[in-house]
């Protein structure tokens, strides 16, 4: 049995394991995502890095992380 998956992008956020403000910061991301579906959309919709890159780069602001967007 074959199977086509679409390809789609993430974004790859990279944390310091020792980073104190750790836990925080993936909340505050889970909430983009919480946000996100409440809008009726899902993270595999086309625009979901466009439609979020803004709010990542303010939280990169806050939080000491990187992140790069990958295509899968």
């Amino acid at each position: 049995m074959k199977a086509r998956v679409p390809k789609h992008r993430e974004f790859i956020i990279e944390l310091a394991e020792d980073y104190e403000k750790a836990d925080e910061c993936w909340e505050k991301l889970q909430e983009i995502l919480e946000d996100y579906k409440k809008e009726g959309k899902n993270i595999y919709t086309k625009t979901f890095i466009e439609d979020n890159e803004d709010k990542v780069k303010a939280l990169q602001e806050i939080y000491e992380f990187t992140y790069t967007i990958e295509e899968k």
